[in-house]
């Protein structure tokens, strides 16, 4: 199993498939490096080197008690990318992985990146504010603080129906899919979780947005009830100069899943393109 060492002593473990132009799949909350199943065999079969890896306090890294904050993770994303030397990389990111591909773009910039896509991102800023009215109010994520530090397991087991768009009439998937993310999330540190909770939700990436050069793909469910499209995915795609937005309708937030073959295609194609693109 392969893993770095970060600068506070934390090891990262990380997968590395295929050969190829780099992709970095940066995992969502509560999840691990193995949430990208359906997406990281189809790209390393498709010809790309495919590299995913477990956040600081999940999956298969340490339990770090501190460094739960977009700077810190930012950091770890660089040493990963300078450890293996990965250039004109194209970071993809998943929810609060989202947040850290805006970080490291603004603090580390473009040299070692050549694109990014962000999906059902929780940027720009998602708590509501003076000057983010916008944003979800304060309360829902003290609520979600509470609940997990009363109940994780039973919290997280409830949070992944509304995750999925999961229903007594919709079974968008399977109640083993279900239990199988429950299993990635409960690997991670209960303080992980917790402190996460802050960070996605209460870091302001608007300045971060704002500096992104590369080209960038935006990719949200209108669906979503967990980090609602006009709240971050719109406003994101506005953002960033030059991006492209892709609203998939009525797909909830874990459509890595639900919409695993339309996001493959959709990504292959940004990938094709892009490339071709710069070839000429």
């Amino acid at each position: 199993m392969a893993h770095i060492q970060v600068k506070d002593g934390t090891k990262i473990f990380y997968y590395d498939w295929g050969q190829g132009l780099p992709v970095v799949l940066i995992h969502g909350w509560p999840l691990t490096s193995a949430s990208w199943e359906c997406q990281a065999r189809v790209l390393a079969e498709s010809g790309h080197r495919v590299i995913a890896y477990d956040r600081r306090g999940f999956g298969q890294s340490d339990w770090a008690y501190g460094g739960y904050d977009f700077d810190t993770l930012a950091s770890d994303l660089n040493e990963l990318m300078e450890s293996l030397d990965l250039k004109s990389a194209t970071l993809v990111g998943f929810s609060m992985g989202s947040g850290e591909v805006a970080r490291f773009l603004a603090r580390y910039g473009s040299g070692r990146v050549a694109k990014a896509v962000l999906i059902s991102a929780v940027t720009p800023y998602l708590l509501k504010t003076k000057d983010n009215p916008e944003g979800v109010e304060g309360k829902v994520f003290d609520q979600m603080v509470d609940a997990l530090k009363q109940d994780r397991a039973e919290f997280l087991k409830n949070f992944w129906l509304k995750f999925y768009g999961r229903t007594m009439v919709h079974h968008t998937v399977s109640e083993a899919l279900i239990e199988f993310t429950q299993m990635m999330a409960m690997t991670g540190s209960p303080k992980a979780t917790i402190d996460l909770v802050r960070a996605w939700s209460e870091t302001d990436f608007r300045k971060d947005l704002v500096r992104i050069t590369v080209p960038t793909l935006v990719i949200h469910g209108t669906g979503d009830e967990t980090v609602p499209i006009h709240v971050a995915g719109r406003r994101t795609a506005t953002l960033i100069p030059g991006a492209e937005l892709l609203e998939y309708d009525r797909a909830p937030h874990g459509l890595t899943v639900t919409s695993a073959n339309r996001l493959n295609a959709d990504l292959l194609e940004f990938l094709r393109r892009e490339t071709v693109e710069k070839e000429r």
